[in-house]
């Protein structure tokens, strides 16, 4: 194996932000004390996060030089955890990858062992990615439902529905019968219709002041989007219904009042997949595998290479992308 690979290295300087493709040295990563993995990866996935780390719009990366990428996929080559040998396929998703630790837009990343999930049996690595964390955090918010006593037949409102949280969310909801509404700020709704949304509103009909309480429209929610967004949800959903939360896109305010909770008995469960335990990963992940078919993988995913990312963030951040971008790494 050579000691030197290509990654996207992220940099500050008097001018500002530069991102370039560049020869990065094996030992420049960080190695770790307790059970040190190093895996070849073969895909990462350009998230909103990472947009707002490469274009300066928002404090996600802690220090520089740096190379980003919040999730990663690929085949172990070295380990020093007894759960991973050499050449088994993994991924990593939260845990301070691309924000505080080196991340996935590179063809090598370096973590402890017990940030990795294995592949479940059957699942190839660039379905893995275009998964990844958008998948398990929808999932995640599904079981939350579920645990809160939301069934299928019931009518789910999705948020940020055309994003990666937000897709994933109708697909799984379509898959185990539920009834998905989406909400979009795209005008062609024909994507999240062809993902299973039975009905689409835009998003102007949540963005305004919320009253502290509406007519009841929705039985639950999954809202990747926060702020008056979510104070809106609230205010509108059912007797006893929930709303999953997992997003801060419109702001970490909620300018909610009690009643909701109170008169209406509404519950608010908040969703990070980022720190959840492995064993939880493994399930969902198991359960993923199970339930997203590989058409709806193919028509949410945009594939690009290393040496694109800079202009595909700007263009996620233009709000001009949906679904997933996958990044290959061996172009």
């Amino acid at each position: 194996m050579n000691d030197s690979f290509q990654a996207l290295v992220l940099d500050k300087k008097n001018d500002g932000l530069h991102s370039t493709v560049t020869d990065v040295k094996l030992d420049a990563l960080p190695k770790e004390e307790d059970g040190n993995v190093l895996v070849e990866v073969h895909y990462s996935a350009l998230n909103y996060k990472d947009a707002l780390g490469l274009t300066g719009s928002g404090k996600i990366v802690s220090h520089y030089p740096f190379i980003p990428g919040c999730e990663f996929v690929g085949k172990v080559t070295e380990s020093d955890h007894l759960d991973f040998k050499p050449g088994d396929e993994v991924i990593a998703t939260g845990f301070g990858i691309g924000e505080r630790h080196f991340g996935g837009f590179s063809q090598f990343a370096q973590v402890p062992g017990n940030w990795l999930v294995k592949l479940p049996k059957g699942m190839n690595m660039r379905d893995a990615i275009t998964i990844g964390t958008p998948g398990l955090t929808a999932m995640f918010a599904i079981e939350a439902l579920e645990h809160e006593g939301v069934h299928p037949g019931q009518e789910v409102l999705v948020t940020g529905a055309s994003g990666g949280v937000g897709s994933f969310s109708i697909a799984l909801l379509h898959k185990l019968g539920y009834h998905a509404i989406a909400s979009t700020g795209k005008t062609d709704s024909s994507y999240l219709t062809d993902l299973g949304a039975e009905q689409t509103i835009p998003r102007s009909e949540l963005e305004g002041s919320p009253r502290p309480l509406a007519r009841q429209r929705f039985d639950a929610a999954i809202d990747s989007i926060g702020g008056n967004t979510l104070a809106n949800i609230l205010s509108q959903i059912r007797y006893e219904g929930t709303v999953a939360a997992c997003g801060l896109v419109g702001g970490h305010e909620l300018p909610a009042t009690v009643y909701p909770f109170i008169l209406r008995g509404v519950r608010l469960v908040g969703i990070d997949s980022v720190m959840q335990p492995i064993a939880r990963r493994v399930t969902a992940w198991e359960r993923l595998h199970e339930l997203i078919e590989p058409h709806v993988l193919n028509q949410m995913v945009h594939e690009i290479p290393l040496y694109d990312v800079p202009r595909q963030a700007e263009a996620m951040m233009r709000g001009e992308l949906s679904g997933r971008t996958v990044v290959r790494m061996n172009d």
